[in-house]
């Protein structure tokens, strides 16, 4: 029902394809042949998970980063430096912000003889087979093509047909230097980067790319001619064969030399058929189909949508950053505290491999987060903010002083052990949740007055606008932190280990978040939460929400989302806020609101024809990934339910004969 069709050029809403590894954003032709259309709102692009790149750097990251000055941070008794400052080292802060960045791999599009823009334009992305289909016509020709990715390699094939590739129609591959900026490509700097052809085959031919120390490798096999290898403009030139009316060509892309044959084009789209068939019949569905609500069909629209997305986008082996594989935010760096939000639902959705492609990532780069956590003196694996492949935090006024990110690999891992439970998975993570559970029990500070454990000053919770100084006990991040000391521990017992005894002190004695005046404020020390700080994230909702908050008064957090509702600025908050709302109000047991506030009419809840959630009023940011795995997460919520929950009815939706919904495979959350 949902298989998006486009009619026209809409450069806010492309269309790709993807495995998880790689993906692909195309416009009207099935390629990227009109790049400039799209350039000023969602630039054209391919990227992957392994395609990174550094500049050059006149002195040395590794030496910046030892000597980039921190600024000095007071955190009960110690000292310490954070890398938030950048003045008077703005050349330095600057080159570990944009390096790694990710790159543009190539722009792969159509030459047409004379500039013509299509006309006639249906496209449809058929996510039965994973396959866009795109017919147009250009001087009155009809074009047909289709696109498909890999589901196991980086590779794309595409097929077309048209009298043009008889004699003037022909297919160009372009390959640009890096930036680190949204497009992730620089068209002018031909000389600083290199394209060699290493070998030629019956079909096929091999190249290398050579980026300063960045090295990949690129795969034509073609039907077509090869026409030409420009390698001084760093283009690849597919045209027609024999006067057939037909072209089809395969392009792979890999970070090594390819040692064995790509698949042949027709076998490639029976490929993504048969993964795509299988993703949508094994994984957890939600029909509305039966659903008398006028809302009913765009709720199902996003979801479905949002699965797709997800899959391509967020799924791969590394966490992935806020707009995925689709074009660059923050220089392609990813953002831990965002990966709950982009990919935690998929062990919800019973799709758990899916989120377990990314957690690798927390063993392999746990060393870093013990180095970072030892720097500031304190014990385990502290998880950075913002962080490229290699694990390093990055300088930011805000980034290093967040600290919700830190319970994030324990939840994910929790959730991935509920939806397959197996004693080789405990054994595989544990030492990683043992680590993070490490640091969490010794970064509170104990006040021996009340015989309690505080979280803060010195930090800056979810809703960014706080100062780290005046910060104490975020209601959001305190339940957080109970949580996941909790579930260590459980962990522990699950394996036969005895308690950490710190670990069950810290949590027993941590407070509950405080209430004033009978609402949940940010922190303890916000008086003015719902004056001075009614803007970005209310993540004090998070705290009885996406968490169970158990021993939380309900009614003052009914409270305080009635405050919300009434007085929060709306136009400034973030995609996955909507979702924690609705999470909110289905724990409430009002499940109404939880419908309204999911589908809330606002700038940041804008669900583009191609699914994604659009960031209106942010051009750095053309989609938002957190919002669609946020979607995803609150709707296993509100059918599912959670632990504890007793009965069959979807909890999050009403019983007004208006939501006669049918729903499998969907796993409860804690």
């Amino acid at each position: 029902r949902h298989n998006p069709v486009l009619t026209d050029f809409q450069p806010q809403s492309p269309l790709s394809v993807g495995n998880g590894e790689l993906a692909f954003t195309v416009d009207p032709t099935g390629l990227q042949t009109y790049p400039d259309t799209y350039d000023g709102a969602m630039p054209l692009c391919t990227q992957s998970q392994w395609g990174w790149h550094s500049f050059p750097d006149p002195g040395n990251l590794a030496g910046d980063r030892r000597d980039l000055r921190g600024k000095t941070c007071r955190f009960h008794g110690r000292t310490l430096d954070y890398y938030t400052d950048s003045e008077g080292q703005e050349e330095a802060y600057l080159r570990l912000r944009q390096n790694p960045h990710r790159l543009n791999l190539a722009r792969i599009g159509f030459d047409f003889p004379g500039g013509a823009l299509p006309a006639d334009i249906r496209q449809e992305l058929d996510l039965l087979s994973g396959t866009i289909e795109s017919r147009f016509t250009l001087g009155g020709v009809p074009v047909k093509t289709s696109l498909c990715c890999d589901p196991e390699r980086d590779t794309l094939a595409f097929a077309a047909s048209s009298p043009l590739f008889r004699d003037t129609g022909r297919i160009v591959i372009s390959f640009p230097y890096a930036d680190p900026g949204m497009g992730a490509s620089d068209w002018k700097r031909t000389d600083k980067h290199f394209t060699h052809l290493l070998r030629r085959g019956e079909g096929y031919a091999d190249f290398v790319r050579i980026l300063d120390d960045t090295r990949y490798f690129v795969r034509v096999s073609a039907s077509c001619r090869l026409l030409t290898h420009e390698l001084a403009s760093h283009r690849i030139v597919l045209g027609g064969s024999n006067g057939s009316p037909d072209i089809s060509f395969s392009c792979s892309f890999s970070p090594s030399p390819f040692r064995e044959s790509v698949p042949e084009v027709p076998h490639l789209f029976e490929r993504s058929r048969k993964h795509w068939n299988g993703f949508w019949n094994e994984g957890g569905f939600i029909d509305l189909g039966d659903c008398t609500d006028p809302r009913a069909e765009e709720l199902e629209r996003r979801i479905v949508l949002s699965q797709y997305l997800t899959a391509i986008q967020t799924s791969g082996s590394l966490p992935p950053q806020e707009t995925g594989l689709t074009c660059n935010s923050w220089f392609g760096k990813f953002h831990l505290e965002m990966h709950y939000w982009n990919s935690a639902h998929f062990p919800l959705w019973n799709r758990p491999r899916l989120l377990g492609n990314s957690l690798w990532w927390y063993r392999g780069s746990q060393n870093r987060a013990e180095e970072l956590a030892r720097s500031q003196g304190f014990a385990g694996a502290r998880w950075p903010k913002m962080v490229g492949p290699e694990g390093y935090d990055c300088p930011s006024p805000v980034g290093p002083l967040l600290i919700w990110q830190q319970p994030h690999p324990i939840m994910m891992a929790e959730l991935m052990y509920r939806s397959v439970p197996s004693l080789e998975f405990l054994e595989t993570f544990a030492g990683m949740v043992f680590a993070t559970a490490d640091f969490m029990a010794d970064f509170p500070d104990y006040d021996g007055q009340r015989d309690r454990y505080d979280l803060g000053p010195g930090l800056i919770p979810a809703q960014e606008n706080h100062r780290a100084e005046d910060v104490r006990n975020p209601a959001f991040e305190l339940e957080y932190w109970r949580f996941g000391l909790e579930t260590a521990s459980r962990w522990r017992e699950r394996l036969g280990l005895a308690p950490v005894a710190k670990w069950e002190e810290v949590r027993r004695k941590l407070p509950p978040p405080a209430t004033i005046g009978g609402f949940y404020p940010a922190h303890e020390n916000c008086m003015e939460t719902f004056t001075r700080f009614n803007y970005d994230h209310p993540s004090m909702l998070a705290a009885l929400g996406v968490l169970p908050g158990r021993g939380l008064d309900g009614k003052a957090m009914g409270n305080t989302l009635d405050r919300i509702r009434s007085c929060w600025n709306i136009d400034r908050m973030w995609g996955w806020d909507f979702p924690v709302m609705a999470m909110t109000a289905a724990r409430l047991g009002r499940p109404g609101e939880a419908v309204d506030l999911l589908l809330m009419d606002a700038p940041k809840n804008t669900y583009l024809p191609n699914g994604h959630n659009k960031q209106t009023g942010r051009e750095d940011l053309p989609l938002y990934l957190p919002g669609n795995g946020g979607l995803l997460i609150a709707t296993a919520l509100m059918t599912a339910g959670w632990d504890g929950w007793g009965s069959a009815n979807s909890p999050g939706f009403p019983v007004n004969g208006k939501w006669n919904i049918h729903w499998e495979g969907i796993n409860p959350l804690p």
